[in-house]
């Protein structure tokens, strides 16, 4: 077992408060080869986010590790997959509605993507129900500041993993081969300026707030 003393991903967000899209490409193709590994070899993860990822070390450009494998399972080929699991921000929304493969990992990414470059959830801070709502309902803010200044190849490649259709959302494969990851994107780095350490800060701020929220322990609650 490795130790990593860098603490997650999550309080480096939160401490580091925005990243040029040249800094957030080089976090996510980590993430991106961790569910890319994953699905090569028949793991489907189910509980991506920054919390499941740590820093080997407090430098700045340390590597990052994926933890947390508790919900994971071996994929059955043509098994569809109904048990609700996951974090209710980063869940997909075929999980909500108990039918679901493997894309699941790549929309949690494309959330992570998500809030690297543009500094929050995007949902934004609601009730148990809103986060649920609004995944189901599956409207995608990209024209808030600081998007309108976040190159578009950024926002193509979000839109393309965060697509409700599983057979037209990328893989991930497909997205370690997208152009903004495989090469500079012209971008203004001065399109964080809204995306201030505070703003990250209040969107994260509490651990046991909606964000965090299980979605399996309120299952109950709905009538999936």
């Amino acid at each position: 077992m490795e130790l990593c003393t860098g603490g997650e991903l999550f309080d480096r967000i939160i401490a580091k408060g925005s990243y040029s899209e040249r800094e957030a490409a080089k976090i996510f193709r980590q993430i991106v080869n961790v569910v890319h590994v994953c699905h090569f070899m028949g793991v489907m993860h189910r509980d991506l986010k920054p919390e499941n990822f740590l820093l080997v070390s407090k430098d700045e450009h340390a590597p990052l590790k994926a933890i947390d494998f508790g919900l994971s399972v071996f994929i059955e080929q043509g098994k569809v997959y109904r048990d609700i699991v996951g974090s209710a921000y980063y869940v997909a929304p075929e999980v909500l509605h108990r039918s679901y493969g493997k894309e699941i990992d790549v929309w949690s990414a494309g959330v992570i993507l998500y809030i690297l470059l543009g500094g929050f959830l995007h949902f934004g801070l609601r009730t148990e129900k809103g986060i649920f709502d609004a995944i189901i309902e599956g409207k995608l803010d990209l024209e808030s500041a600081p998007w309108p200044s976040i190159s578009d190849a950024a926002k193509d490649l979000i839109k393309k993993m965060l697509t409700k259709d599983t057979k037209k959302r990328i893989t991930a494969a497909e997205v370690l081969e997208h152009p903004w990851m495989k090469k500079d994107v012209q971008s203004n780095e001065q399109a964080k300026e809204t995306c201030s350490k505070g703003h990250s800060r209040n969107a994260f701020r509490r651990r046991n707030s909606w964000p965090e929220t299980n979605v399996q322990q309120h299952r109950h609650r709905w009538q999936w």
